[in-house]
């Protein structure tokens, strides 16, 4: 069992399930900042590394604000593609894989900022491009022979797509600054890492996307509903978290098992 498969053992049920749609909602209410209230993302909200330092912590969050496109067409466009890409990913992974896939990438561009400001002393506003970019990388290596319409009108396969945001990444590698480099190097690692240890699974196509899904539920109501141990108070099971330990009272009147946490707090059943 991978590391990753532990993690998400233990805490998979912390993940958020259907994460585009709440990225969608904030990049939504970064370009309504933007229309309206010009200056106010980027006086408080933006990733500046020398305001966190400062002690502006929330930075580390809000700066997914940035929009990913200025032009509202494109905005929409942008969005819809995303949030596909995102859902698609996330129902071929797992809520818990894709939530790692993303907040890695975040984390990354996050200490890329401060760590290029602390050897420099510049400030180098890094954004959510490179963030959104790994995210269509991961998607053109998981469904390459999936075909797009470019500009609505050319079909294109999207593997032919991610090679082409692989020389993007070199052109801005090439001719952006420092820091933009960083965080290229950033979220490659981030795709690379995951990609080579972690990912490497069967592609499916859409409909066995659904199957599974369904069928995972499936198992999951069964083996819940046949736990071998469950606890009288607080329904949790061998299944929820396997350190936990099930004991039976004897004083109580029937066959009752609790949890270590209610094992000596629980009233009695006469």
């Amino acid at each position: 069992m991978s590391l990753l498969d532990k993690l998400e053992r233990k805490f998979g049920r912390y993940a958020i399930p259907n994460l585009m749609r709440y990225i969608i909602v904030l990049y939504g209410a970064g370009m309504f900042l933007r229309l309206f209230a010009p200056g106010v993302y980027e006086a408080y909200f933006m990733l500046d590394a020398s305001m966190i330092l400062k002690g502006q912590i929330w930075r580390i969050f809000t700066f997914l604000l940035q929009s990913p496109s200025t032009n509202l067409l494109f905005f929409i466009i942008t969005l819809y593609f995303y949030y596909m890409i995102g859902n698609i990913l996330e129902r071929t992974w797992g809520s818990f894989r894709f939530n790692v896939y993303y907040f890695s990438g975040v984390l990354g561009t996050v200490l890329a900022a401060i760590v290029v400001y602390l050897i420099t002393g510049r400030v180098y506003y890094l954004d959510t491009t490179f963030i959104n970019a790994s995210l269509f990388l991961a998607f053109a290596f998981e469904y390459p022979d999936m075909e797009v319409l470019l500009m609505f009108i050319i079909p294109i396969k999207m593997k032919w797509m991610g090679y082409l945001s692989i020389l993007a990444y070199g052109y801005s590698f090439v001719t952006g600054g420092f820091g933009t480099r960083v965080a290229i190097l950033i979220s490659l690692l981030n795709f690379i890492l995951y990609f080579s240890s972690i990912v490497r699974r069967k592609r499916i196509s859409p409909k066995q996307m659904h199957r599974r899904m369904n069928y995972n539920k499936a198992v999951k109501k069964a083996a819940r509903s046949a736990a071998h141990h469950k606890c009288a108070i607080c329904g949790r099971t061998d299944e929820d978290d396997d350190t936990l330990e099930f004991r039976f009272c004897s004083r109580c009147n029937g066959n009752y098992e609790y949890c270590q946490d209610h094992l000596f707090t629980h009233e009695h059943v006469k």
